[in-house]
């Protein structure tokens, strides 16, 4: 196949993911969700547990918990992946075979999985983080994580929930926007992660952990 080709059958991929993802939320159903779900179960049976487990929960922190992550962002995630967009050396070749339908089944699915907070050990560290979280850093040009994700955490369909989410997951992703080897989300979180300390990060990362 010529890169031409490839780059063609990328983007007719990616239209039609959007094109399901608008007709689902448009119409959804607890009969439609209960057919994706149970299309899901079979992929995550075969695929996801081993890093993801079963209800969405990590096998390692290095991984991100999927529970309660929305259905839509979830979906182009995987979407990315495949198109080469995202880059894991994981994640590939495990979505290779994957369809749009799948994608959507697999959002639909973790959204589902309920998240609960981590404990947080370092309530002075916690604090610090928040501040970053609610404030952000204006002497460094960096904005508050809640401007985007929102007060609680929870994101958007387009940008994901991190409350709950693993800290050491968030540290290296921080960084790996820093290093600006993340790209396909836009050029906002680079700047945000080049402007946090490692103390800074850490800090951001251990509040975002704690949060419901």
């Amino acid at each position: 196949m010529t890169l031409f080709a490839m780059r063609q059958a990328r983007r007719h991929g990616r239209a039609l993911l959007e094109l399901m993802l608008a007709l689902f939320v448009a119409a959804p159903s607890s009969a439609a969700d209960a057919a994706l779900i149970e299309r899901a179960e079979k992929i995550v049976h075969a695929k996801c547990f081993i890093c993801h487990g079963i209800e969405g929960e990590t096998s390692s922190q290095a991984f991100p918990r999927l529970a309660g992550q929305h259905a839509q962002y979830l979906a182009r995630q995987l979407a990315d992946f495949q198109a080469g967009r995202r880059k894991s050396g994981t994640m590939e070749p495990m979505v290779i075979d994957l369809t749009a339908d799948d994608f959507v089944a697999l959002g639909v699915y973790f959204e589902s999985r309920p998240a609960e907070p981590h404990p947080v050990a370092d309530d002075a560290l916690a604090r610090s983080g928040r501040e970053i979280f609610v404030s952000g850093k204006p002497a460094a040009g960096v904005a508050a994580c809640a401007s985007c994700h929102g007060p609680r955490g929870h994101g958007t369909d387009t940008l994901p929930r991190l409350a709950g989410q693993h800290a050491l997951y968030i540290e290296n992703q921080v960084r790996a926007f820093a290093r600006r080897e993340r790209s396909a989300e836009g050029t906002a979180m680079q700047a945000i992660a080049a402007g946090l300390s490692d103390a800074d990060v850490k800090a951001v990362a251990l509040y975002i952990s704690g949060m419901k």
